[in-house]
């Protein structure tokens, strides 16, 4: 997965953390750092951006809703 992978990475997110951690309420910094964590995930962390971040927190908001 890249940084532009959005949608997989929200519903890679929410399987991993879905019962444990509430989207809404994640920092940027620290849902950088969930993403960086994800198995699949082969980006560079320098190429994300707050753009980036809102987009994934979106995505994985509509998953749980």
């Amino acid at each position: 997965m890249k940084w532009t992978d959005t949608q997989r990475i929200a519903e890679e997110l929410f399987d991993t953390h879905g019962d444990n951690i509430d989207p809404k309420n994640v920092r940027f910094t620290q849902l950088r750092d969930l993403v960086l964590a994800l198995v699949d995930f082969d980006d560079e962390a320098n190429r994300c951006n707050e753009k980036i971040l809102e987009a994934i927190q979106q995505a994985w908001i509509n998953e749980i809703e």
